[in-house]
């Protein structure tokens, strides 16, 4: 096994996040669940709580599995409904424990 650390995998989150595009996140993420993870929120317009909810969970396991996650290309848009629910971007992201 190789020491150097690979590039995280990338997910590529939706313009609209609302309760119908909360289940498929959840499938999405689950499914790569243990792998560093990169999170473009680069096209996001709009984030309902279902899918704020997803993220939090996604960032809660994340840190559990001891998995790097981080959120990319944050739009203007997903940096403000993060503000409106009172989450800091820091709050999402996890890091690998320092070996």
């Amino acid at each position: 096994m190789s020491d150097q650390p690979t590039s995280p995998q990338t997910v590529d989150l939706r313009q609209v996040l609302d309760l119908t595009a909360a289940a498929p996140l959840t499938e999405q993420l689950l499914s790569l669940r243990g792998v560093d993870l990169a999170v473009d929120a680069s096209r996001v317009a709009r984030l309902g709580g279902q899918c704020l909810q997803v993220l939090l969970s996604c960032a809660a396991t994340w840190k559990a599995d001891g998995a790097k996650l981080e959120f990319v290309n944050e739009s203007v848009e997903f940096g403000e409904a993060l503000q409106h629910f009172g989450i800091s971007p820091a709050k999402l992201a996890t890091r690998k424990p320092s070996q």
